[in-house]
């Protein structure tokens, strides 16, 4: 994600900076001028910038909060590219009165991790959701609103908390359907598997350590979204049980229709 953000700004900004632990990330960055400078000490580079946008997994997130105070003094505006967003604001809000906080969430992505699988048109027409503080400044909102543009997204701004649970339906319950999809198909199964199965258990091949961290810090809603789904697939199942065809068939026009007005 922080990859294909700086494809998409490279050129549209100033200077780009980029932080990562890993030695071989920052050489390829610096080879492919994918950023102007390249450190793995943010205490190295912290000061220098302006803006300052976190894209790692969200308890890394709320770990780089936490640290962001000893990397510099100077002030700056601080977004992140969170995929739950409460804990993360929470922690935000702890932050010194010199950083500029404002959450945020580009809803894309893909299931490949590592600045090698980046895209420089990733973000290009998706909704990119900003959840600020009440602290948050109407110069951070506007920088954030800047970059979104630039990458050719769609703003949309919403509580943290409104966020946390819509997403828990629309991302993160998916996911949870898709791992329980692959794990429940036989391996012997495997040359049987045609467009329809891999649209739907995509994104089970996405990173366990990403999306533990987004489970964890969104349990109570992902758990809500896991009921519902449960609930459904009980109404299914008893259909199928009692061969009730029409009770069936009522169901599924249902989910095409929801489907429908969903995806339109």
């Amino acid at each position: 994600m922080g990859g294909s953000l700086a494809l998409g700004l490279r050129g549209k900004c100033a200077a780009l900076y980029g932080c990562d632990p890993h030695l071989p990330t920052l050489e390829l960055a610096l080879s492919q001028h994918i950023v102007d400078y390249a450190d793995s000490d943010p205490a190295n580079l912290l000061p220098e910038v302006d803006l300052v946008i976190l894209s790692a997994p969200v308890p890394a997130i709320l770990t780089l909060l936490e640290k962001l105070p000893t990397y510099t003094s100077n002030p700056c505006i601080v977004m992140d590219l969170g995929s739950t967003k409460r804990k993360i604001v929470d922690a935000m809000s702890q932050l010194p009165d010199y950083f500029d906080p404002i959450g945020g969430h580009p809803i894309c992505g893909k299931e490949k991790l590592s600045l090698a699988n980046a895209e420089r048109t990733l973000y290009y027409a998706a909704p990119f959701l900003l959840t600020p503080l009440e602290r948050t400044s109407p110069r951070a909102l506007s920088a954030a609103t800047q970059i979104i543009e630039a990458l050719g997204a769609k703003v949309k701004v919403l509580d943290a908390v409104e966020h946390d649970q819509i997403l828990a339906s629309t991302s993160h319950l998916p996911f949870l359907l898709a791992s329980a999809l692959a794990i429940t198909t036989p391996d012997s199964f495997a040359s049987f598997v045609g467009t329809g199965f891999k649209s739907t258990s995509r994104v089970a091949g996405t990173s366990s350590s990403m999306m533990l961290g987004v489970l964890q810090s969104n349990r109570e809603n992902a758990l809500n979204a896991l009921h519902g789904l449960q609930r459904e697939l009980a109404n299914i199942e008893s259909t199928l049980s009692s061969e009730d065809f029409v009770r069936l068939e009522s169901v599924l026009n249902e989910a095409q229709t929801k489907y429908q007005t969903l995806t339109q």
